[in-house]
């Protein structure tokens, strides 16, 4: 898992919408691979939109759904909460499915906050069934993954073995829901904020749907050297979410709310970028803010602006 080397290129491909409004798609260039007498097409990476870049605007999930694709996104990140309320007003979840289909969105990943690592033997159950609840809301959207934080081991250390335990463990229930949870590193956090222990926990996990979601502003915050990247497996990563910090305030003292659009900041996103690729990395960048500036901006604006910076980033970086 931790071996970058040796990793096949993944086709891009995706079928337009049929009838309605249909979404701008990004045409990847036509490159021949050596020893393969076939054309494949190859991006470097697709684009998704966590909507927490947009949550301060209290929009309905319909809505969240609606933005993402007319701006231009392929791939959608919702909070698990927003399903749940979506639900609970009467919501169809097999015509939420059928209407992000028919957008030409993918449901790449979505945020949730079950308590699966809590070292209180009770709240560890309960934070189980919480995520499979969470998983079933997700799968019934047509989902694919799952954030797993490190809810409930964010005030001390822990056993780094210990984590990997119940990582498989709840990977396994994944396995029965159909959604892959992926450990997800966070910097504030007493554990998991470095990409040494994200990295350990997936190896001595020893499952093959072992993976996770990492964060520009997460890896930052938890004071690993973004040149650790390139001594992980792009096929361990299926979505990487993309944001910026300013230079003040200092790493200790910044917050969510500090990020900025990709490229607005001082992060070192074209080697970021650039790494990503080196390692195999071809899935989804997701846009993931919380910026109360951008809270009481026009959603649609915030959205396309944050698609058209991260497109700018990978330009630069990638050429």
């Amino acid at each position: 898992m931790m071996v970058a080397a040796g990793l096949g290129l993944g086709a891009a491909a995706g079928a337009r919408p049929s009838g309605g409004w249909c979404p701008a798609a990004d045409t990847p260039k036509p490159i021949r691979i050596s020893n393969v007498d076939q054309i494949v097409l190859v991006k470097p990476f697709r684009y998704c939109f966590n909507t927490a870049t947009i949550m301060g605007q209290n929009l309905p999930l319909e809505k969240e759904v609606e933005i993402a694709a007319q701006t231009g996104y392929r791939g959608f990140e919702p909070w698990v909460r927003k399903i749940e309320e979506y639900r609970k007003k009467g919501g169809s979840l097999a015509d939420m499915k059928k209407r992000i289909a028919d957008l030409g969105l993918s449901v790449e990943g979505a945020i949730g906050f079950a308590g699966w690592l809590d070292d209180d033997e009770a709240k560890r159950k309960a934070g189980l069934e919480q995520m499979k609840r969470d998983m079933d809301l997700v799968a019934q959207i047509g989902g694919k993954r799952i954030a797993a934080p490190p809810v409930g081991a964010t005030n001390q250390p822990m056993d780094l073995l210990k984590v990997a335990e119940r990582y498989r463990v709840v990977l396994e229930v994944g396995r029965e829901a159909g959604i892959v949870p992926q450990l997800e590193l966070w910097g504030r956090s007493k554990t998991l904020s470095r990409l040494g222990e994200v990295a350990f926990v997936l190896v001595e996990s020893a499952h093959p749907d072992a993976c996770t979601v990492l964060d520009v502003f997460h890896v930052y915050r938890g004071g690993s050297d973004f040149a650790g990247l390139k001594m992980l497996s792009g096929s361990a990563l299926h979505v990487f979410h993309i944001n910026d910090y300013p230079a003040d305030p200092p790493r200790e003292k910044a917050t969510d709310g500090d990020r900025v659009f990709p490229g607005d900041g001082v992060a070192p996103m074209t080697q970021i970028l650039r790494d990503l690729r080196s390692i195999g990395f071809r899935g989804f960048l997701s846009l993931e803010l919380f910026n109360k500036k951008y809270f009481q901006q026009d959603p649609l604006t915030v959205a396309r602006t944050g698609l058209e910076k991260m497109k700018a980033c990978v330009g630069k970086a990638l050429g």
